[in-house]
């Protein structure tokens, strides 16, 4: 079994304080670890910010990567305090393997979009385009939450589409897209609108679009049980709501 700091070393992940003040929590103090799924980082840490001023004792550390990463990492003992998840599947995973606290809590849902080069220049206007073998296209690799909608949105829309690229995450997606790299990916609206003037979005008609559920849990390791309950009470609360929702994500 790999140590947390091995897997620091070779995973996919991302460390984010969103504490207030000292770097280092005093003593008395309450640390949180939260990982979450790649395409929360922006919301997750501007929470992790308003958490931390409205609990200036605790301080929260994030962890973010693709959703099936972070279940293998807390499996094999990462410490993490609490776990929110793109998908379902994977909190289910965690959940059969007595890996949570409580029933998990489904927090946001999200939607697929087409992403883009910014202006659309190949004038991309649907799911049907990206079979074109001249179009260089990039999903999320099959075993990560978003990988698995691409593959539920093609196979809806009748449709083949052979990836050029299987990214680890979403936020590898959207970098290939904006690097010029790929002409077009399947990734999150929320990710579209966190990339700003760098990419445009092509929306996914709901008929063979996959609504995303974004569940959250404390998990059964926590060395911090009642800090990690009140970071999962702050997100479901009307403050964190109102966040999640500024980043594009709707209500469950």
């Amino acid at each position: 079994m790999r140590t947390f700091l091995e897997l620091l070393v070779i995973g996919p992940v991302l460390l984010v304080s969103a504490a207030c003040g000292s770097d280092s929590p005093v003593a008395g103090d309450t640390a949180i670890t939260v990982f979450a799924a790649a395409s929360l980082t922006d919301a997750f840490t501007e929470i992790g910010e308003a958490f931390s001023a409205a609990n200036p004792t605790s301080e929260v550390t994030f962890s973010f990567a693709a959703s099936t990463d972070l279940v293998t990492q807390i499996n094999e003992g990462a410490p993490a305090d609490v776990f929110a998840s793109a998908d379902l599947k994977n909190m289910t995973n965690l959940t059969e393997a007595d890996g949570t606290s409580g029933a998990p809590e489904v927090f946001a849902t999200n939607v697929s979009e087409i992403i883009v080069e910014a202006g659309n220049p190949l004038a991309i206007d649907g799911i049907d385009d990206l079979a074109d073998p001249d179009l260089i296209v990039v999903t999320c690799a099959p075993e990560v939450p978003c990988g698995a909608y691409a593959a539920e949105i093609f196979s809806k829309a009748g449709v083949t589409v052979t990836p050029d690229s299987l990214e680890e995450n979403v936020k590898a997606v959207v970098t290939k897209v904006t690097l010029g790299e790929a002409d077009a990916g399947i990734a999150y609206a929320t990710d579209v609108i966190a990339a700003g003037e760098k990419a445009s979005g092509v929306e996914i008609p709901a008929d063979i679009n996959v609504v995303a559920a974004y569940p959250i849990a404390v998990t059964s390791q926590s060395a911090e049980a009642d800090g990690a309950r009140s970071f999962v009470d702050f997100v479901l609360s009307d403050a964190g709501q109102s966040i999640l929702a500024s980043y594009g994500f709707t209500a469950p």
